[in-house]
């Protein structure tokens, strides 16, 4: 059981700041020559792609929680009883 709901644009956010990090690192141990400036696009970039991950990810659980179904194309179900059908027998 999921304690929160999976958010994926935070998870590519992470994952670039990640190997921005890794990158640093690695110009600072030694292992390559890193300039100052090489990060800046990685981390801007990955920020937009974070930010177009989280939108579509928010569109995919509202159209979700819409309908309870995958499929966009399906009959909602009548969970609300504002919404039922009246009985004629009342």
């Amino acid at each position: 059981m999921l304690r929160h709901e999976f958010q994926p644009g935070r998870l590519v956010a992470g994952f670039f700041l990640a190997v921005a990090g890794l990158v640093y690192a690695g110009d600072a141990g030694g292992l390559w020559e890193t300039p100052w400036f090489a990060v800046i696009p990685m981390v801007v970039g990955g920020l937009c792609l974070a930010g177009a991950v989280g939108v579509v990810g928010r569109t995919v659980r509202r159209r979700r929680g819409r309908t309870g179904r995958t499929d966009p194309a399906a009959p909602a179900d009548r969970a609300d009883p504002a919404q039922a059908p009246l009985d004629a027998s009342r």
